[in-house]
């Protein structure tokens, strides 16, 4: 389907507006952007596509439906954004994207500068022995061991040494000898990648990128000389990250790292720890709304944050989560979170209610939320076999603030008018706080006594076989029984069935425990044919109320089997008070 169109959609809030399942697009999240990059008012869709994951990685540039531009990338991209570098008109953003230890910038869609990350130092050791390789004072064996003993210390190591470490020892030789006279560098890798506004908050102003490392650092990069104007050191790897503020004002970096704990970086601020938000399971997307944190985690959750740390709540959802993204649709006020699920479903969520569920064809691993081409709310959508879904919000659509599915009541919710506190009740809890530990030791004396007696009862039943379900393994049998008539004769119907799965039961007999002065049954022993697995007979007899007095008793029902001394099953019936006998 190649061509933009519209038409209604299950959900009564969207559009379908183009769907290509063949567009063989392998990209996530971090790497979709949407951009008005030729200042033009059409806003463009960027993709940075990771191609099969070892080649074919590519800078695409979609106009509607239409591929615009497309450039090779070296590496594998981490993430692609568009910042305002200069102040020229007409008002032309530049592209940024990450791959490896590299930032590529395009500039009207074509290459303009390439920013390498500062080297890292490298371990004085590690230094020394491609130092004396160099010269052959070395030999290749005992410097592989010493590497080896580095790294199980822990000690970090160029790649060049980690590929040393996994190569055969025939080929060291040759590894050494080809690399030996080349300068050992250390470089780590982007991992993440965002913009910070500079100086003022404008839509079109001038703007720094901040990047996470592998090298547990933040960067944020002078936009005009790409020089690195500040650097935090984190506790971990960071992941995920959102940045708020201007850089020569104020602003606050949250960052979700690989430990599974989310920190909160400001301007001036040398403790990251301070407002360090600790997770329950490992971060697989973060947004921020408003001044609350959004956190999709591993074991299926959505938890939801303040910008100091303080949950607000948690939403379990019904699969894993596979994509994050944040609306903030300004035409209608309207700000809330979209989660990805792998079960191809998309949820949206304000606050912690959900306003809305879309139906997939496929599972969807990158959004991206925003204008394209004149629309302002738009949702830009690839999924795991390289679709590409775009739809947009109708503009009469509105989410109410309710979950669709089942929940507590809305009372459930509200707080309690609990009265003041008076005098009494400040008495007992004192009384209760000095006598703590005599209270509990009670508590803990009547507890276990109620469930002694609980299991004496039990094992008195077992023993006495008082129960209609069989204990016995060998007969796993299910009694039921069950009166019906007004008197002054009865229906008496006994249900038997052979709980077991193959095994069958036989040679059993039926028999009642009666008052004769009360009762005459007409027929006292019932034998029992064989009984089959899964099935339910009903064995039926007629008793005789001898009295006219309103008087009632108990009528016990035995299973019995030949040879055994007490019965498999017994069951209990109360007997109504029959009607008196009508002459006529």
């Amino acid at each position: 389907m190649n061509s933009f169109f519209l038409r209604s959609e299950n959900s009564d809030k969207w559009l379908d507006a183009y769907h290509d399942p063949v567009a063989s697009l392998y990209t996530f999240t971090q790497c979709l952007t949407l951009s008005d990059i030729q200042a033009d008012g059409d806003w463009k869709l960027i993709v940075a596509d990771l191609g099969t994951g070892t080649y074919d990685m590519k800078l695409k540039v979609y106009k509607n439906t239409t591929l615009l531009s497309e450039h090779t990338i070296i590496d594998l991209p981490t993430g692609v954004v568009t910042f305002y570098m200069d102040t020229l008109t007409p008002r032309t953003p530049a592209i940024a994207v990450a791959s490896g230890p590299y930032i590529y910038v395009y500039k009207n869609l074509r290459p303009y500068f390439k920013f390498t990350l500062p080297p890292l130092d490298i371990h004085p050791v590690e230094e020394d022995l491609w130092n004396q390789a160099k010269t052959d004072q070395v030999n290749i064996l005992n410097m592989r061991d010493t590497l080896e003993a580095m790294r199980q210390e822990g000690a970090s190591l160029t790649v060049r040494s980690i590929k040393l470490l996994q190569m055969e020892t025939n080929n060291l030789q040759n590894f050494v000898n080809l690399h030996k006279n080349t300068p050992l560098k250390k470089q780590t890798v982007i991992t993440c990648l965002s913009t910070m506004k500079k100086s003022v908050p404008d839509d079109d102003a001038i703007s720094c990128l901040v990047l996470g490392t592998e090298n547990k650092s933040i960067y944020i990069l002078d936009p005009e000389a790409f020089t690195v104007l500040a650097t935090v050191n984190l506790p971990n790897v960071p992941v995920f990250i959102s940045v708020n503020g201007l850089f020569d004002v104020d602003y606050r970096i949250v960052v979700s790292c690989r430990n599974g704990c989310i920190y909160t970086l400001k301007r001036g601020s040398t403790d990251v720890t301070r407002n360090m938000i600790e997770l329950n399971s490992q971060p697989v997307g973060m947004e921020r709304v408003n001044k609350n944190i959004y956190v999709g985690c591993m074991d299926e959750t959505l938890h939801c944050f303040t910008s100091k740390g303080k949950k607000l709540w948690t939403v379990r959802l019904p699969a894993s989560i596979t994509a994050m993204e944040a609306i903030d649709y300004k035409p209608k006020s309207f700000t809330a979170v979209i989660v990805a699920l792998s079960n191809q479903e998309v949820h949206i969520y304000k606050e912690k209610y959900l306003v809305d569920v879309l139906k997939m064809d496929d599972v969807v691993t990158g959004m991206r939320f925003g204008r394209f081409g004149r629309e302002d709310g738009t949702l830009v959508m690839s999924t795991k076999r390289g679709g590409l879904f775009v739809k947009i919000l109708k503009r009469t659509a509105k989410f109410e603030e309710k979950d669709k599915l089942a929940g507590p009541p809305a009372a459930q919710n509200t707080k309690l008018n609990l009265p003041k506190k008076t005098k009494l009740f400040v008495d007992q809890t004192q009384r209760e706080r000095e006598q703590c530990v005599v209270m509990h030791r009670t508590f803990q004396r009547d507890l276990a006594q109620l469930r002694l007696k609980v299991l004496r009862e039990y094992v008195k039943a077992l023993d006495s076989s008082m129960n209609p379900i069989s204990s016995d393994p060998m007969e796993p049998l299910k009694l039921s029984a069950h009166v019906q008539g007004i008197g002054p004769t009865f229906k008496f119907s006994v249900k038997l069935q052979n709980t077991s799965l193959t095994q069958s039961s036989s040679n059993l007999l039926i028999t009642f425990d009666y008052d004769e002065h009360l009762y005459d049954f007409r027929k006292k022993l019932i034998q029992v044919p064989i009984l089959v697995p899964g099935l339910t007979y009903s064995f039926d007899t007629f008793i005789d109320c001898k009295t006219d007095k309103g008087l009632s008793d108990n009528v016990k029902v035995y299973v019995l089997k030949p040879g055994k001394s007490i019965p498999l099953i017994t069951g209990v019936v109360s007997m109504p008070v029959s009607e008196s006998i009508v002459l006529v």
